[in-house]
């Protein structure tokens, strides 16, 4: 078994670097996403404080109770704003839901951008008012982060450093506080409810900020199931789907899972905190011309990044 190339990165000598350190960075990310798909990052600029913040947060919104939780479920927009209740999201191809409930808050548009028209409006939690302006804060740094990784990924790729910048301002992102809630009696669940079934993510890149507890396995190329350790200060960070249509497979969208815990353990809760970020939905994903030759021939049918996710929300059960 080949050991797969997950490295932790420091993202500070990105951003503030000279031109042989963002080089440097450039070619060990492009190198893990080309390899297993994912990296951990350091010095972020997301302080432990607001982590521990937004976990306080994020465990006191699925604290409440069913009744004030379903006041924000707003199934016409596809569990894209707001609370999604268990037993909605079922990973593609698979049979029986995860074994979770959500919270998902979307872009705000600041400026007179006229896509602000293709975005609902985030649900504003009236029970926990620090939860809004926390979990805003937490998207922003994230989006921040996110674009300096992608214009990280465009110089590995070769493309202009600001090839991504047009797509992804104001994109489609969304930041997902999920709650893996108890399971009283575990020996009732069907054999292949998990907490999170093996699945790709949708979108370019997602930006995970830890998790209460181990869980998260990723798939190798040898098809052996390795678990992510991360310490609760990084981020890890993961190729999505548009990401890997757009380079025809060079970067790789890997598979992953998140494990349920051992049976004494099921009784318990685990929350994890990831950040999709979206290019705009008119983005071309139309393999890149640089990514295909005799030796990798083009694989995917050309489509936007709005007709993919749309594709994607209907084969997880998220829309009808």
């Amino acid at each position: 078994m080949s050991t797969p190339y997950i490295p932790c990165l420091d993202l500070g000598s990105y951003i503030d670097g000279n031109e042989s350190q963002r080089k440097k960075f450039s070619d060990e990310l492009g190198r893990a996403f080309n390899d297993s798909g994912f990296v951990t990052i350091t010095n972020h600029g997301v302080s432990q404080e607001l982590i521990d913040k937004l976990y306080q947060n994020i465990q006191a919104v699925f604290g409440l109770s069913p009744e004030q939780k379903k006041k924000y479920e707003k199934v016409e927009l596809a569990g894209q704003r707001g609370y999604t209740s268990p037993g909605k999201e079922t990973a593609k191809g698979a049979k029986t839901a995860d074994l979770k409930e959500f919270w998902q808050i979307g872009q705000e548009v600041m400026d007179k951008d006229p896509i602000k028209e293709q975005y609902p409006d985030n649900e504003y939690l009236e029970e926990i008012p620090e939860f809004n302006a926390v979990t805003r804060e937490i998207y922003q740094r994230l989006e921040a982060n996110g674009k300096h990784l992608l214009r990280a990924i465009a110089t590995y790729l070769n493309l202009p450093i600001d090839y991504f910048d047009k797509e992804v301002h104001n994109g489609n992102s969304i930041l997902r506080g999920i709650h893996y809630f108890p399971i009283e009696h575990p020996e009732t669940l069907p054999d292949d409810a998990v907490r999170a079934g093996a699945h790709e993510d949708i979108n370019l890149i997602t930006l995970l900020i830890g998790a209460s507890a181990d869980g998260l396995e990723v798939l190798t190329r040898s098809n052996e199931w390795l678990p992510i350790k991360a310490h609760h200060t990084d981020i890890v960070v993961n190729v999505g789907d548009m990401l890997q249509r757009l380079t025809n497979n060079k970067l790789r969208s890997t598979t992953h899972r998140v494990v349920n815990p051992p049976l004494a353990l099921m009784k318990t809760s685990r929350f994890s905190v990831p950040f999709f970020l979206h290019p705009r939905s008119n983005m071309d994903l139309t393999s890149l011309p640089s990514c295909v030759d005799a030796e990798h021939p083009k694989v995917y049918s050309d489509m936007t990044a709005g007709e993919y996710l749309d594709e994607r929300l209907r084969e997880i059960g998220l829309k009808k």
